[in-house]
């Protein structure tokens, strides 16, 4: 429920207060620190993570396969339809907004930044399902504070390292929530199956 309001509010402050102005409010300069930090941090969200994700429920948990597997599809489903359906070749922050001496755009070094395909975030989308997927599985009762936390950081990552809008971060939280809860029917489903 957190990750949907969350997304939802990134989407309400975004068309309240202007999408480029509510990135450039957040793409400051940290220092080298953050730029370190967040040029790798930002892989937590990597399509790559679902590796050995997947890996590990074939050979250890194959009965949670099917809300693993279909987590995966329904979030790269979501992504793709919206990146090169809905909103084709939409513009990044780097495109669509004039950088000025008063609006700088902060990049980091070492880090290719993207012109098109923004809306919404992949990387967003991934680390929030992987968020959503643990608290449903992991028996750590405080697990939802550092997986929140943590696919917040992966999520602001695209923010500060200018490859997405809050927007484009708000509805990938959002596809997250979607694609975890359309899993769980998927499990539900299978199971029912496996018991008649």
């Amino acid at each position: 429920m957190i990750t949907l309001a969350t997304g939802v509010l990134l989407l309400l402050f975004s068309f309240l207060g202007g999408k480029d102005e509510l990135f450039l409010l957040l793409n400051h300069n940290l220092g080298i620190a953050a730029d370190g930090f967040f040029k790798y941090f930002t892989n937590a969200g990597d399509g790559l993570i679902w590796v050995p994700i997947g890996l590990y429920f074939i050979f250890f948990k194959r009965p949670l396969l099917p809300l693993i597997l279909s987590a995966i599809i329904f979030s790269t489903l979501f992504v793709q339809t919206g990146k090169k359906i809905i909103y084709p070749n939409e513009a990044r922050p780097t495109a669509a907004i004039e950088a000025t001496t008063q609006n700088p755009i902060h990049t980091v070094k070492g880090v290719t930044v993207h012109s098109n395909n923004s809306f919404p975030s992949g990387h967003t989308t991934t680390a929030f399902s992987v968020f959503l997927l643990g608290c449903l599985l992991l028996p750590y009762r405080y697990f939802w504070l550092i997986g929140f936390t943590a696919a917040c950081l992966a999520g602001y990552s695209r923010i500060y390292l200018a490859q997405h809008f809050p927007l484009d971060v708000g509805a990938g939280m959002i596809c997250a929530a979607i694609s975890v809860y359309l899993s769980l029917g998927v499990q539900r489903l299978f199971k029912q199956q496996q018991m008649t």
